[in-house]
């Protein structure tokens, strides 16, 4: 069924009625690059988009990516336990392997799998986020249906800064970071690494009584150089590595790794012609154990090449024209039928901005080993309006590429699937100035071919271990939404709002898509004050079906995070963190248990 209009109503009085909360979590002038390939003030961007700077992280103090990205406009994180355990996320409502995830611009996940190990990116290495909500194929290619996240690693800047962290808190949770850059002459670099270990606790009800822990060691280092004629020239590492203890029958314990490589070289041949050339490498590594004896090995490398274009035809337009090529390798303990594919694509994109309005037109075509060619594309447009309002409007196609599990699993994959297709219409009304800046967007996507494993041979056997599941191009979704943001400041506090309606359902059947939850809300208060900075966040979800089938139903909850810190001198800094404040019992995944009340305390040092 479609969004029932009084929800879209109740969301737009809601946040008219809280001049003081807000937000889409970024000034109107800070720039992303994410949603064109191309930077814009998000002020200039038509896109919905969400910035998180190294300045937030710190303040809201966050242990992993789930917990820093909960209740963002049109994100919906589940996750199988507590830290390290599997999380998936339902950006606009689509599945968790329709989000694209870059780091410094290199592909990110898992080949096999087809998802990403968002639990495992390590915050420490994090200076920034941008999280663009739609679908972004005509730029990216596959998986960006729901939206693409981008990671941008530490950077240094002019001088030099040292920086170490230690901090400990419930669960046996340790933390240790440092880090140091610097910049001189054109040259900026920086290098930090950090160490987390948990003992945790238990994952799954019902399963192993046990605690399951997890560790993570990571490094990011980052280097460039911008020379007296313009040209720039820049390498980057993020590396993270250890171990997860979880619940199963199969397996309980894996090693993991999760790399990112890069470089870029941007030059301009011409006063109105700029080049990028880049160059990135990216590995996914999992070996699994049960109880200590080997089982698998899964590892994917994805290596890509790219050559961009951005011609400046006027002073309000321009024309970006680009190649991409992507290797996808897999290996392991299994044994493929097809163990490397490639991709080869071409893009163009036209901005233009006028006088009262603009519109961005873009055109993608991929190639891949296996299935052939992929066309995709995306118009948007943006009007200014009496009153500060400026409307948007924009219609974009999008498609994810079969799995190598999907394609060439032993025994089961189905070399004949086509690749998931989506589209999706957008409407969008915002006010950026005044005392209340504001926006509301409304949207649909509709997804064809979607991959559906199904027991196709020796289905009426008892015997369960000689069923063999097969791939097919059968189930389709629609997904009806509506993300309203508001953000201002009352007296010394800064606020925000998102709230996040949702109506995911299967097409075929009628039921809700599982695990996501048809409304949340998310506000957040923060003010500084004298040597002490304080804050809290609310996120509240409503109750969601765990199974396509509608039969277990997840409860829904609210929960309060607070978070403090305070200049003891100088160079150094005392902070704390309170998650689920009340002690809320709730589940965002049937069965896996969530932590309780968690406390967090650190202790910081930092030049200037």
């Amino acid at each position: 069924m479609p969004l029932p209009l009084s929800r879209p109503l109740a969301g737009a009085l809601l946040l008219a009625s809280l001049p003081a909360i807000a937000n889409e979590s970024q000034p109107l002038d800070a720039v992303v690059v994410t949603a064109t390939r191309t930077a814009q003030t998000a002020d200039d961007t038509l896109a919905a988009v969400t910035v998180i700077t190294r300045e937030e992280i710190e303040r809201r103090q966050p242990r992993d990516l789930p917990q820093l990205l909960s209740g963002l406009p049109g994100v919906d994180f589940t996750v199988a336990g507590g830290a390290g355990k599997t999380a998936s996320l339902y950006l606009r409502g689509t599945e968790s392997g329709h989000v694209l995830l870059l780091v410094d611009g290199v592909r990110m996940g898992s080949a096999t799998l087809g998802q990403v190990a968002w639990q495992f990116i390590p915050v420490d290495q994090i200076e920034r986020i941008e999280v663009v909500r739609g679908p972004r194929s005509h730029l990216y290619g596959s998986d960006a249906i729901g939206g693409v996240v981008q990671i941008f690693t530490r950077r240094g800047s002019e001088g030099f800064r040292a920086e170490a962290r230690a901090g400990a808190g419930s669960h046996d949770t340790r933390n240790l970071s440092a880090g140091i850059s610097g910049g001189a002459d054109g040259t900026r670099w920086s290098l930090a690494a950090a160490h987390e270990r948990t003992e945790g606790f238990d994952a799954l009800k019902g399963a192993e009584p046990d605690r399951d822990g997890y560790r993570n060691t990571s490094l990011s280092a980052r280097i460039s150089h911008r020379f007296s004629g313009g040209a720039e020239v820049e390498a980057h590492l993020l590396r993270a590595g250890g171990k997860n203890d979880y619940d199963g029958s199969w397996t309980n314990e894996n090693d993991f790794v999760e790399q990112s490589l890069g470089g870029k070289f941007a030059f301009s041949p011409l006063d109105r012609w700029r080049v990028s050339l880049s160059a990135g490498q990216s590995r996914d590594e999992s070996k699994e154990y049960l109880d200590g004896a080997f089982r698998d090995r899964y590892e994917t490398r994805r290596t890509q090449l790219g050559w961009q274009n951005d011609l400046t035809l006027s002073e309000r337009a321009l024309l970006t024209l680009g190649l991409d090529f992507l290797r996808d390798a897999v290996e392991g303990s299994t044994d493929y039928a097809e163990d490397r594919r490639d991709d080869r694509a071409g893009f163009v994109e036209y901005q233009y901005l006028g006088e009262g309005y603009d519109f961005v037109l873009g055109l993608r075509h991929d190639r891949y080993d296996g299935f052939g060619g992929h066309t995709t594309g995306s118009l948007d447009a943006g009007l200014d309006l009496p009153w500060g309002l400026r409307a948007t409007a924009g219609y974009g196609t999008a498609f994810r590429a079969p799995t190598f599990n999907d394609l060439y699993y032993p025994y089961s994959g189905n070399p004949d699937l086509d690749p998931e297709e989506s589209a999706t219409w957008e409407l969008g009304l915002s006010h950026g100035s005044g005392a209340v800046a504001w926006s509301l967007r409304a949207y649909r996507t509709e997804v064809d071919n979607l991959i559906d494993w199904a027991c196709a041979v020796n289905c009426d056997d008892t015997d369960w271990l000689n069923d063999i599941w097969q791939p097919s191009n059968l189930r389709r979704a629609r997904i009806d939404g509506l993300e309203a943001t508001a953000r201002t400041r009352l007296g010394d506090w800064n606020a925000a709002a998102a709230l996040t309606l949702l109506d995911a359902e299967d097409s075929d059947t009628g039921n809700e898509l599982p695990r996501r939850a048809p409304r949340t809300l998310r506000l957040d208060l923060d003010r500084d004050l004298a040597r002490w900075r304080l804050g809290g966040s609310f996120i509240a979800q409503s109750g969601r079906w765990d199974d396509r089938a509608n039969t277990r139903r997840i409860a829904g909850y609210g929960r309060v995070d607070l978070h403090a810190d305070y200049a003891l001198a100088r160079h150094w800094r005392l902070s704390g963190q309170v998650k689920n404040l009340f002690d809320q019992s709730y589940e965002s995944a049937a069965n896996y248990n969530t932590a309780g009340r968690e406390l967090f305390l650190s202790v910081a040092y930092r030049t200037e």
